[in-house]
């Protein structure tokens, strides 16, 4: 095990982290949205970064949960890709730590 275990550790950390982040824009600018924020509403591209560095799951339950930008297309595909990606990371991460 060793180093990578601390590797692996953080990575989860930051993924927690960040998907909490996350969690709170989507519902931070639904919540705007709906009171008509107009011009202070959180921008798309800064919920599709926290997303893809690393608030996938939290993008992903913040757009079920929040009912927000689920008729966009693309934020689909950067949130579902965004997942594969953190499951490939975490999936090597383990593999690494504990099989190899």
């Amino acid at each position: 095990m060793g180093p990578l275990l601390y590797v692996l550790i953080g990575y989860v950390g930051y993924l927690v982290l960040l998907s909490i982040i996350t969690l709170f824009l989507f519902f931070k600018d639904k919540n705007m949205a709906k009171n008509g924020g107009g011009a202070v509403r959180i921008k798309e591209k800064t919920l599709l970064g926290f997303t893809a560095l690393g608030g996938a799951i939290g993008a992903f339950f913040g757009r079920i949960l929040a009912h927000h930008k689920t008729d966009k297309v693309y934020f689909s595909m950067v949130i579902y890709f965004s997942l594969l990606l953190e499951a490939a990371v975490l999936g090597a991460l383990i593999a690494f730590t504990f099989v190899f």
